[in-house]
């Protein structure tokens, strides 16, 4: 079942790279950029949270919380957090059930290996926790030309 706009955003609690619990719930009353990247401290996913990084201002002044969320656990999202000065909360889904609520948890394919991980997709979720918008299958280096864009309309 594909999540689109108008649907309602599944709520979930999950740790963030300092170990406190993060609700979507929590989060009513705000946009919200969930985006669901593969794994931290690769190449596609380090360019993409470094333009969320460098793009805060730009998300601020859309009034825009920005939620990354991984299969990796919380010490290795804390590591990715620290090594590029992040400052955004990173969420570590290890059971990859939010991942799988939002129905990004695919099918992968490289280098003839099939395996499972998170497509990466984003979901703009509005004050009132219905979704916005959705961004799936996002270049890294244009997520958030795309997003901030998503968010202006």
């Amino acid at each position: 079942m594909a999540l689109g706009p108008g649907d309602l955003a599944p709520d979930f609690t999950l740790p963030d790279q300092e170990g406190n619990a993060v609700s979507l719930s929590g989060l009513r009353g705000k946009t919200v950029v969930l985006y669901f990247y593969p794994k931290a401290d690769t190449p596609g996913c380090t360019t993409q949270a470094c333009g969320v990084r460098d793009h805060r201002p730009d998300y601020e002044s859309a009034n825009a919380i920005v939620l990354g969320v991984s299969p990796d656990p919380v010490k290795k999202v804390a590591k990715f957090d620290q090594k590029y000065s992040l400052g955004f909360p990173l969420l570590a889904d290890e059971d990859h059930s939010v991942a799988e609520s939002y129905g990004v948890w695919v099918q992968k394919s490289m280098y003839g290996r099939t395996y499972m991980g998170n497509e990466r997709s984003t979901f703009v979720i509005g004050p009132d926790g219905v979704i916005k918008d959705v961004l799936r299958k996002v270049k890294p280096s244009e997520h958030d030309a795309l997003v901030l864009g998503a968010l202006a309309a």
